[in-house]
């Protein structure tokens, strides 16, 4: 596995090559994870479970399953533990296939990343200058090409992964940038990025003229809430490296995206999954169950709380 430690983000990136086929995917993971604490004193937000499979999993699997070949991870010092987690661990598996558990040894075999079949990069973000500083970041070891960018926090279910869902419908949209989309109510619209729309949702696709970095709600130009998955034209890093501080002085993803969109053109596209906030502690709970009603062994369990759950309320 590679690691690299990123000191200046503003090396020029590999030239971006008119197509669209998305082959690397960027997951910004180098956050602290303070609303998780002090579980995530110790242990990466990326890390903690749902039941037992941890959020970067789900993200890696997303991935996966739209063929990204190159992958990503803008780490944190403080965050080994994440590159320890993806990587194949040899001693364990053997430990395991030596106690006769070689079924929980496959499961780990298959869920890591090998870095003699897959391109795995580690990349550090040593300062929390913003999520669009986290993607430049990761400039220099992008493949040609549009990029996805999978926040593992933004957990979305669905039988297929929003990922593959974007990459089928990026190459026919007409834009450059594609940005996962829900609807939510007007007074949560000041906790998210905004599309600015043109005309109708025609599809999953809706055109947008722009975005706005967490609007107030009078102000908000539509409903349409971007989340954390997107797939951007590779000119993205140049439009980063001249992105002046916005909101919270940080580089804004947003707002080179916006910066961009008149020239490469911007969609919203809404995903047929469920997205879970899991960077919240409401939204990590609603996630686990969500996870729990899909495994028998959990259905038990399930129907002896909800009694105690409709009582709460």
């Amino acid at each position: 596995m590679r690691r690299d430690r990123q000191g200046d983000p503003t090396v020029t990136s590999l030239a971006t090559i008119p197509n669209t086929k998305v082959r690397t995917a960027i997951f910004p993971v180098a956050g602290l994870g303070t609303r998780f604490l002090p579980a995530t004193k110790a242990t990466p937000k990326e890390l903690l479970p749902v039941i037992d499979r941890p959020l970067i999993q789900f993200a890696i699997d997303e991935a996966r399953a739209a063929g990204i070949e190159r992958m990503i991870f803008v780490s944190h010092p403080s965050k080994s533990a994440i590159e320890r987690y993806v990587h194949t661990d040899t001693d364990l598996s053997e430990t395991l296939r030596g106690r006769g558990k070689d079924s929980i040894a496959d499961a780990l075999d298959a869920a890591a990343l090998d870095p003699d079949e897959e391109q795995v990069h580690f990349v550090m973000q040593d300062e929390p200058l913003g999520l669009g500083h986290a993607v430049l970041c990761a400039a220099e070891k992008a493949l040609p090409g549009p990029v996805a960018v999978i926040l593992p926090d933004d957990l979305i279910m669905g039988e297929t992964g929003c990922l593959s869902e974007m990459i089928e419908a990026y190459g026919r949209a007409g834009a450059g940038h594609m940005v996962a989309t829900m609807e939510v109510a007007r007074d949560e619209v000041s906790a998210y990025g905004v599309l600015v729309p043109e005309g109708e949702m025609t599809g999953n696709v809706l055109k947008a003229s722009g975005m706005v970095e967490k609007p107030a709600a009078e102000e908000a130009p539509s409903l349409q809430a971007v989340v954390g998955r997107y797939v951007l034209d590779g000119s993205i890093f140049d439009d980063l490296r001249h992105q002046e501080p916005g909101l919270g002085g940080e580089i804004q993803l947003t707002d080179s995206i916006a910066r961009g969109a008149a020239r490469v053109g911007l969609c919203g596209f809404r995903f047929s999954g469920s997205r879970f906030d899991c960077g919240s502690k409401a939204g990590m709970l609603r996630a686990t169950l969500a996870y729990a009603g899909q495994r028998d062994e959990f259905q038990q369990v399930l129907r002896d709380h909800q009694p105690l759950a409709l009582a709460a309320e």
